[in-house]
């Protein structure tokens, strides 16, 4: 009987194998789970992994699901549709603030990528949309 991963054993893969995919693209990472925190408050949003290529720091939204190739089934939802409006907005919010703490001023070169990886049990497909949100 096989058992199914939990959201958060796929979501640690899903980051893991998007941690790689963009090693071995040239990417240098910088950080990773990175939490916009107001003092005494809950969290505001995550930033999944943090890296910089050609001059540009990259925040990287990762969305991965785990398919069970043997029901022959398509999922129901893409990864990266499960980055809606509101997570978007955080991720925005949440990018600023990382900045702002390291003194980067809003005006460096800076983007919001999304990676889908859905995890098969023989392969991973990984689909890498760039500059993917935009400013709200």
């Amino acid at each position: 009987m096989d058992i199914a991963p939990s959201i958060k054993q796929t979501g640690r893969l899903g980051e893991q194998i998007a941690k790689e995919y963009l090693e071995k693209n040239g990417y240098r990472i910088l950080d990773r789970n990175y939490v916009f925190k107001i003092p005494l408050g809950r969290p505001i949003g995550e930033v999944d992994i943090i890296a910089k290529k050609d001059g540009a720091i990259i925040f990287v939204e990762v969305k991965a699901l785990t398919i069970n190739a043997k029901d022959g089934r398509e999922p129901v939802i893409r990864p990266e549709e499960k980055a809606n409006i509101p997570k978007r907005r955080r991720l925005v919010k949440t990018a600023e603030n990382w900045l702002a703490k390291r003194g980067i001023g809003l005006d460096t070169k800076w983007q919001i990528d999304i990676i889908a990886v859905e995890i098969f049990p023989d392969r991973n497909k990984i689909d890498h949309f760039q500059n993917a949100v935009a400013n709200f």
